[in-house]
């Protein structure tokens, strides 16, 4: 049984990005071809080089929402809380982590801009505390004016306005991320335009990503990891383009690690895509059997993190290890705000 250390590598801190290259697709890439174990490093204008006329590129259509709101408790105390995921049907309840010198009590009254105001509720899971909060108007459209785009703990500045465009990508959708789907960052219309114009058909899904991203691994062995829940939707229209993909032997291409959990997950006793809705908590890691992609668009990972394992799962441990490795040695920019990997 592999174990978290099985997925270690020393990376140079100075090659974690910051900040976004000056354009999308100013990005590098690197090319792994899993049948010859051969990498290739290129530049993302290349990645139309890695299409066939026939292929089927599914992509991730969350939006994120500046889920960070910065305020204080009524007695004056400062706090932090990041919005996960919303948990009322009527009302305005999200389990959120909620950072202060001194954790909030239930019934502790918290104090944001624009006048809105929240009550720290009882219950919560891992960590997590329900905050009910009262706004006028659309909770989200206030959000989106006080909130904070949530950056990924690696990036050690504090979120800016050019973060409000480019830790989105240009496809984004639908609201309830509280991190990017980070390999479509370096898609641009013009790019997605040129695939389809070369024959690449596009098809959407939709997972809200969550904490997931951010967390560790507490344990060593893969087997006892639980993922935490996250929200997707596969339209009728996205199942039916997948399914006719498949029985045409035409290749089924993710971008990203979230799109791959969402498809992988969808499936019937017959391990066909059907279109649905509601919460997967899939964990892929090796030697988990692909069902439905051929093709991989991602960013480079975390050491010991479940996004490598699940890149591990699709293109072999030691193929993937040797590739970063490479990468490192050839000065890749990693995670979020990094370079791109095509794995095919």
């Amino acid at each position: 049984m592999l174990t978290i250390h099985d997925f270690h590598f020393d990376l140079p801190p100075e090659l974690i990005a910051q900040n976004p290259t000056t354009e999308r697709d100013a990005s590098r890439l690197m090319v792994l071809d899993r049948s010859r174990e051969q990498v290739d490093c290129r530049n993302f204008s290349d990645i139309l080089e890695c299409f066939l006329p026939g292929d089927l590129l599914v992509m991730n259509d969350t939006k994120v929402i500046p889920a960070r709101l910065l305020g204080h408790k009524e007695s004056g105390g400062k706090v932090e809380v990041l919005l996960v995921r919303r948990m009322g049907e009527e009302a305005e309840v999200w389990s959120c982590l909620i950072k202060a010198s001194k954790s909030p009590k239930a019934g502790t009254r918290l104090l944001f801009d624009c006048d809105v105001e929240a009550v720290v509720e009882e219950g919560g899971v891992d960590g997590q505390r329900l905050v009910r909060f009262d706004a006028a108007g659309n909770f989200l459209d206030v959000v989106e004016q006080i909130g904070h785009i949530p950056l990924p703990p690696y990036i050690q500045r504090q979120d800016g306005q050019e973060d409000r465009e480019r830790y989105q990508t240009v496809f984004a959708r639908h609201a309830g991320a509280v991190a990017a789907p980070t390999a479509g960052l370096h898609f641009t219309e013009s790019i997605l335009e040129q695939l389809q114009a070369k024959g690449v058909e596009l098809a959407q899904v939709t997972l809200h990503v969550g904490l997931g991203t951010f967390l560790p691994m507490r344990v060593e062995k893969l087997d006892q990891h639980r993922m935490h829940e996250e929200e997707y939707l596969v339209p009728e229209e996205t199942a039916r383009a997948i399914r006719k993909a498949k029985a045409e032997g035409r290749r089924v291409i993710a971008l990203g690690t979230t799109t791959t959990r969402t498809l992988e997950h969808a499936l019937d006793a017959k391990g066909q895509v059907v279109a649905g809705c509601g919460f997967s908590d899939l964990f892929i890691y090796p030697p988990h059997e692909f069902k439905v992609i051929d093709g991989l668009v991602t960013n480079f990972h975390l050491p010991e993190s479940t996004l490598l394992m699940l890149v591990s799962a699709f293109a072999g441990r030691e193929f993937v290890l040797s590739a970063y490795q490479r990468a490192i040695e050839e000065r890749f920019r990693f995670f979020s705000y990094g370079d791109c990997m095509f794995i095919g």
